[in-house]
This record gives C-alpha cells, sequence and structure tokens, in this order.
C-alpha cells in the first residue's frame, strides 16, 4: 500500500489518501489526473475502505473507460466497475425494464439522421444530410439540457439552425422525430439517461437496490457533465454523499453539446464540507509551453496555474509563424515536419491539430508528397482496417485450433501472408497504410509480456477493439483540437490560427468565444517539447485575414517574442 502511493506526488498523494466524503480534485491538463484517479480507487480497495464491486468509476467516452479499467486491473482493483454514463444507465435499464414494464427492452437507435429524414419526409420537408446531422445536434442538446419542446419552441427562434429551416418548422421536426421513436418503439441515447433517471426517481426498490449496488462514485472529466447525467448521478448517489469528481474548468470544450462546468465549479456550495485538492505540477510539458497556456487563461474561472514538474526553465518558447497564404502555410508545416524526421524525431511523436476536418486534406497530400505518412484521427479505426480485420480473423482461428509456433512467429506468419515486410516499402498510400497497420499487430506480438499465449493474445486485441485502444503506428498524427483532448506527442502543430478559424466564425458573445479559448488551450497544453503556432494572412479567395486575438496573449512580455515572419 506503501508503496502505491509513492508512485505519486506530494499533490496526488493527497488526493489519493482522501477516500470517504465529497472531495473535488481540480486537476490541470498533464497534472497526472488518471494516475491520481486510479491509484486512489486502487488504495481504497486495498485498504479495506472500498469493497471493488461497490464502486462505479465513470467518465465519457468509451476508450477513458477502458483505460481506467486497465489502469486499475495492473493496480490490483480489477473488480471495479468503470463505465461510460450510458454504459452503466443501459445495464440498468436493460435490468429492471423487464421487471417493469415487461418484454424486451425497445431498440436502441444507433443514430437519429435516419428517423429524422423519416420525420423530414413526413411533414414534406426537403431536408440535406448536413441538416439533419445539425438536427441532431439540436435534439442531443435540448434532451440532455432537459428542455421540454414547449420551451424548446421559445428557445428555437435565438438558437443556431440548420439555414433554411425557421424555427417553427425545427420544433416541428423535434416532436415528428419523438413521436416516430415512439411509434416504432425505439429510444435514442439520451433516453436511455432520461428513462433510467425516470425509473430511479418513481420507483423506490429500484433505487434501493441500486444503491445497494454502489456506494462510491468516482467521476472523472467532471467539467462535461450535462444537466442530465448529473441528475442521474444524484439519482445513484441518494442522501448519501461519497463522491468524488476531477475536472479542469479551463478544458470545458463541449457546452455545444450539453456539458457545463457549472457543477464542478458549485461543487463546494453543493458540498460544503467537500475536500478540494489542486493538481498544478505538470509531468507533460516545458516551463515555456505551461508559460503560455497560463497566459491564455489567467483570470478565468476555475483556472489553475500550471507549474512544470521538471525541465529546462530555458526550454524554447513556442513558435509563432505568419504564413501568406493557406497554402504556403500547409507547405511550410510539411517541411517544419520534414525536418524535425530528418533529425530523428519519430513520426508517432509529432501532431498537427486544426479547428475543422476541412482543414486535414491539403496538409495529408503536403506530408505524402515528402513520404511522411500520416494518419486522421477520426478516421477509420486501426480494427475496422480490411488489412487488420482479416488478420485478426486468422489469428483467432488458429488460436482455435492450435499454432506449433510461438507468438511472435505465428503474427508474423500471418503479417507477412497479408502483404507485410520486414523493410519499409519505398511507395505511400495504401501500400504503405497496410505495412504500417500489418507491423503494429508485429509490433504488439513482440511487446507481449513473456509466455503469453496466442488465445490471450487474440483476447487481448478483442478488449482493445471494444475500448478503441487502438496501437501507436509510426505515422504523424492529423487531429482536430476537440479529438486531441487526453492525448500527447513530444511536438505539436497548430495551424489555422486566424480570426474565423480560431475563434471560429460562427463562435458569437463571449460565452462562445471563451470556449474557442478553452479549446486553444487544450491544444496547448498537448505538446511535451516543442510547440508551433501557425497562422495564414490570406484565406480562399485571396480575401484577407487577420491572427486570431488569441496569439497577442500567448507571447511573453516582450513585443513580438517568439513571432517571425515567414514568406
Amino acid at each position: 500500500m506503501t508503496a502505491l502511493l509513492d508512485a505519486l506526488d506530494a499533490q496526488q498523494r493527497q488526493a489519493a489518501e482522501t477516500l470517504l466524503g465529497p472531495v473535488c480534485i481540480l486537476a490541470g491538463a498533464g497534472t497526472g489526473k488518471t494516475r491520481t484517479l486510479t491509484h486512489r480507487i486502487a488504495h481504497g480497495v486495498q485498504s479495506g475502505v472500498y469493497p471493488p464491486e461497490r464502486v462505479m468509476a465513470l467518465t465519457f467516452t468509451t476508450r477513458a473507460a477502458g483505460e481506467l479499467r486497465s489502469r486499475l486491473r495492473a493496480l490490483g482493483a480489477g473488480g471495479v466497475s468503470a463505465r461510460t454514463f450510458h454504459s452503466a444507465a443501459l445495464a440498468q435499464l436493460s435490468f429492471f425494464w423487464p421487471q417493469l414494464v415487461g418484454g424486451r427492452l425497445p431498440e436502441i437507435l444507433p443514430g437519429k439522421a435516419r428517423l429524422l429524414g423519416q420525420a423530414a419526409e413526413s411533414l414534406r420537408m426537403r431536408v440535406d444530410t448536413a441538416a439533419l446531422r445539425d438536427l441532431a445536434a439540436e435534439i442531443e442538446w435540448r434532451k440532455v439540457r432537459r428542455i421540454p419542446i414547449e420551451e424548446y419552441a421559445r428557445l428555437a427562434p435565438s438558437r443556431a439552425l440548420p439555414p433554411g429551416l425557421g424555427a417553427s418548422a425545427v420544433v416541428e421536426l423535434h416532436q415528428r422525430y419523438e413521436d416516430l421513436k415512439d411509434e416504432q418503439r425505439r429510444l435514442d441515447f439520451e433516453d436511455v439517461l432520461l428513462v433510467t433517471a425516470g425509473m430511479i426517481d418513481a420507483e423506490q426498490r429500484v433505487a434501493d437496490q441500486v444503491r445497494e449496488q454502489y456506494r462510491f462514485f468516482v467521476v472523472d472529466e467532471y467539467q462535461d457533465v450535462s444537466p442530465l447525467q448529473q441528475e442521474l448521478l444524484e439519482l445513484w448517489l441518494g442522501p448519501r454523499t461519497d463522491l468524488c469528481v476531477v475536472g479542469d474548468a479551463s478544458q470545458t470544450i463541449y457546452s455545444f453539446a450539453g456539458a457545463s462546468s457549472e457543477y464542478l465549479l458549485g461543487f463546494g456550495a453543493r458540498y460544503p464540507d467537500a475536500v478540494e485538492v489542486r493538481l498544478e505540477r505538470n509531468h507533460r510539458s516545458t516551463p515555456a509551453i505551461l508559460g503560455a497556456a497560463n497566459r491564455l487563461m489567467r483570470g478565468r474561472p476555475g483556472a489553475l496555474e500550471l507549474v512544470a514538474a521538471e525541465g529546462d526553465p530555458a526550454s524554447p518558447e513556442p513558435t509563432v509563424t505568419r504564413w501568406d497564404s493557406d497554402a504556403a502555410e500547409v507547405q511550410g508545416v510539411a517541411d517544419a515536419i520534414a525536418a524535425q524526421l530528418a533529425v530523428g524525431v519519430a513520426p508517432e511523436n509529432v501532431a498537427v491539430l486544426y479547428r475543422v476536418n476541412a482543414q486535414a486534406a491539403a496538409l495529408e497530400v503536403a506530408l505524402a508528397d515528402r513520404g511522411i505518412s500520416s494518419r486522421q484521427l477520426g478516421g477509420t479505426r486501426f480494427f475496422d482496417l480490411e488489412v487488420v480485420k482479416r488478420a485478426v480473423l486468422e489469428l483467432t482461428s488458429l488460436a482455435r485450433t492450435g499454432s506449433p509456433k510461438g507468438l511472435y512467429e505465428t503474427v508474423a506468419d500471418v503479417a507477412l501472408a497479408g502483404g507485410w515486410s520486414a523493410h519499409a516499402p519505398e511507395s505511400q498510400g495504401a501500400v504503405r497504410e497496410r505495412w504500417e497497420a500489418l507491423g503494429a499487430l508485429v509490433e504488439l506480438a513482440d511487446q507481449a509480456a513473456e509466455g503469453t499465449t496466442l488465445a490471450q493474445f487474440v483476447e487481448e486485441l478483442q478488449e482493445r477493439q471494444s475500448t478503441q485502444h487502438e496501437p501507436t503506428m509510426p505515422s504523424v498524427v492529423l487531429s482536430t483540437l476537440h479529438g486531441a483532448k487526453g492525448l500527447e506527442w513530444d511536438h505539436v502543430h497548430i495551424v489555422g490560427l486566424s480570426e474565423g478559424l480560431m475563434p471560429i466564425s460562427h463562435a458569437r458573445g463571449f460565452d462562445a468565444i471563451d470556449e474557442e479559448r478553452r479549446l486553444l488551450y487544450v491544444g496547448l497544453t498537448r505538446a511535451r517539447r516543442t510547440l508551433a503556432l501557425h497562422w495564414s494572412a490570406e484565406g480562399l479567395r485571396s480575401r484577407p485575414r487577420e491572427p486570431s486575438r488569441f496569439l497577442a496573449e500567448l507571447r511573453s512580455g516582450t513585443p513580438g517574442a517568439g513571432a517571425r515572419a515567414a514568406r
């Protein structure tokens, strides 16, 4: 138990030792949030304070939940439930529905677009694919904010609605969507939370049973909780206060989807006896990078002052580069990355971040022209690649029938049959992508613990697929700023730091602009060693651009420090 806590710094250890009652951990970027959270839970289990089966760790993505489970298992707390809000609610709803309603649980919609299309067709409205996506997002926002359609009708005129659709038409589509869903006996993802909350609230025996099963709750990324999720959390807790929340108000970047940092910032008001622990010792970035991030967020509600745990105080300042045009920016960034790789930087340690996905295509082409492989986060998932699916299928078959060779040799043979070789191909494109994907499987086999059987390896691959824990591939990473949250790289380039792109043109009003500020902060704090910021003075059709208003705040006190012009 002592060794478990000895692995933490002083701030992390204080959080890990505070096991009971309401606890709020304000954890800045790179301060070891997940490490602290998992060691706290494991310490509670090892000390006998937490029966593992009565602990529920909640987060917001399947990938994050899988990471929690993996770390907890490694720390000897594998019996703890680590789930998303939706996964936990769905398990409860599936269990209690047959008892309360009878029959099977209604089908869960995989998405809203198709049913929304049917709703529009029944109302004789013409709605394109982009508008359907926007309508789906608007329905999700309304439902997680617990806004009835009648009240939404009053708010709709002030909302940013899809072009060509008036407020009354959007409200009508919302109502028709809900009617069709009920007629077809289906539930959407928000309904899973709504119905579970209603079930616990209305049925005391359900509430008693749920609260008997789970006594201790931990919520990761608490700044992203929505009013609906907060309501469900309070119903799970009942009158008890054994709740630990972990979050950073400066990383609230999903307000548009209903997330609210007010629950994190107001935790002490709701629980006057709460213990608050601040994690501000950053174990990721250089002092110079942290200085820029701190300047950007200074004075904002809940902002933490990050301090480097280690690192050279004379580390290089983030650079700000002005390019004459978008095309020049893309070529310049590709050249800069090529120079980094030429001195030995591994491509997977470099990332290019941007505000919108449309910025990725030109970057991908420019890197490929220089023989540099890249991959987009949010693109086709590793285990969905056809070459990977075939290889995993073959390995699964061999695991059943038995292989006379060792694990590495067996995986290498399957990869060789699929087109892999010990040496990288000269060509780029599909051939290179296939080689990298199969090579990642071979690398996983090479890194497997001694004595790992083929069956165990296949089981690990299946676990990785279910939790979206994909292997690292030797490619430069391209990602939106939203998609980069929770990740980190040695060298980060952020492009498109011009007005209209950052902040985005449709961000109007103080709250929307401040969300853009937080989004840029997330991007800055992904970098470990170097941070390069880029903007172009000319956009499409030769339209002039101004640098992002945030750039001036990132520079040090000396005018123009860290900036240079590029042609």
